[in-house]
């Protein structure tokens, strides 16, 4: 699985970093370093939605946020790899 999140001046400034930071803490607390790859992301062009935009293989995926980021985990990623 290939995670590329947004690095954009807007998802930058809705917290892109932190959450960053959780995708690495919930990737390595989980052992998913073999099945994922971590990167980073122009524009993916969703800028209007309310956090960080993220692209998982080939599905766009908008709005993360700190709050939301547990079951955005749990949907997107743990359930697609276990």
């Amino acid at each position: 699985m290939t995670i590329a999140v947004c690095m954009g001046s807007s998802c930058h400034v809705k917290g892109a970093k932190a959450i960053i930071e959780l995708l690495r803490e919930n990737i390595n607390a989980n052992k998913l370093e073999d099945k994922v790859t971590l990167s980073g992301s122009i524009c993916l062009g969703q800028c209007a939605s309310g956090g960080v935009n993220m692209k998982i293989d080939d599905e766009i995926v908008t709005g993360i946020t700190r709050e939301n980021f547990d079951s955005f985990f749990a949907e997107k990623v743990l359930a697609k790899l276990k």
